[in-house]
């Protein structure tokens, strides 16, 4: 039965990438049952990751048979992280550096990965990163292998920050502010949801 429903939903996502890559910024996958928050862009790659967002939400809501609101999407994201998930502002960033330099990875992993991370909060509200219930909706909605980490190639953006998190999502912190954390001097707290921030563990 779960093999059934995992080759359904592997169809159905080739399907919708498919899509993507054929029709470019004019990708039409059905009605919205929301309208996204998101204002048109003129970079044709970044059309393409609020297209693959689109279809990866309707994808879910296949899956799940429900709703979820859809996010913004902002392209301001700096440093080595490729992308990141808000939680409490459902809220995507996305590094323009280096979707440029890796589009493919970028569409067709980093773009899922960040909205399992939404989707994991409205099912199932505060959770581990990237534990159990993260790794089941990678798989079963998206069919992808989950990985924590990407393999992008980050040599443009090579100064060394560490992943910190809170109840917002993922926080980037230079090597100063983490080796501070390290040798107990300080903690850091985020400025919206003043959470203490907590070093990445798997």
């Amino acid at each position: 039965m779960f093999k059934n429903i995992f080759n359904l939903t592997q169809r159905a996502h080739q399907a919708l990438t498919q899509d993507i890559h054929t029709k470019g910024s004019s990708l039409s996958v059905g009605p919205r049952t929301h309208q996204s928050p998101n204002t048109a862009v003129s970079d044709p790659l970044q059309q393409q990751i609020l297209a693959k967002v689109e279809a990866d939400y309707q994808l879910a809501e296949q899956y799940f048979k429900r709703q979820f609101p859809r996010p913004s999407v902002h392209f301001s994201l700096r440093g080595k992280s490729a992308g990141t998930a808000h939680l409490q502002t459902n809220k995507l960033r996305f590094n323009p550096v280096l979707l440029t330099e890796n589009p493919n990875i970028f569409i067709n992993e980093v773009v899922p990965h960040e909205i399992s991370h939404l989707v994991c909060f409205h099912l199932f509200g505060k959770v581990k990163p990237h534990g159990k219930e993260w790794q089941s909706v990678m798989m079963t909605t998206f069919s992808i292998t989950p990985k924590t980490t990407h393999q992008l190639n980050i040599q443009s953006v090579s100064g060394q920050q560490f992943e910190y998190f809170c109840g917002c999502g993922s926080v980037q912190l230079t090597i100063r502010r983490h080796n501070r954390i390290v040798r107990g001097q300080t903690q850091y707290r985020c400025r919206r949801c003043q959470q203490t921030l907590t070093p990445f563990s798997t």
